[in-house]
């Protein structure tokens, strides 16, 4: 018996995927718990549109993410920080603050979850601040940071 999975099914298949399944468990297990519908001709029909769909959003993200990217490669967000005898900055950058400098200096929303740094930045200086912005998709930021 063929059906369209509704949910994840160990063992069985992903959510929005037709499998083959023994007339039994279909009945007795898949369908009562809302686990899977019928594979009838329209059920199979607005399966195949999701999908068209879920693609044709997935490649919208997929090229903002490279605008953003591209962006990404001109802008060097400039911030401030006290510090003490040394040039040590009190503290360190963090990824909120670089994100937060984006978006009031070039109107860039990007998450700080979705900027990566190696080490803390501690000191003065110029950084590159690697942003992961999905699907494969990676832009650099750069950051400079000076005495407040």
């Amino acid at each position: 018996m063929k059906v369209i999975l509704q949910q994840d099914v160990k063992g069985q298949g992903k959510k929005g995927q037709m499998i083959e399944a023994s007339e039994g468990y279909a009945r007795n297990y898949l369908l009562p718990r809302k686990l899977a519908i019928l594979a009838t001709p329209d059920a199979i029909n607005t399966m195949n549109l999701k999908e068209k769909a879920r693609r044709a959003e997935e490649q919208r993200q997929r090229e903002e993410a490279i605008a953003a990217a591209q962006k990404l490669k001109d802008c060097t967000v400039k911030l401030t920080a006290k510090a003490g005898n040394g040039g040590r900055l009190f503290g360190a950058v963090t990824t909120k603050e670089i994100a937060e400098g984006l978006k009031a200096q070039f109107g860039l929303d990007i998450p700080k979850q979705k900027l990566v740094l190696d080490e803390p930045i501690k000191a003065f200086g110029t950084y590159e601040v690697k942003a992961k912005l999905g699907f494969e998709v990676s832009g650099v930021v750069k950051v400079t940071v000076t005495e407040a």
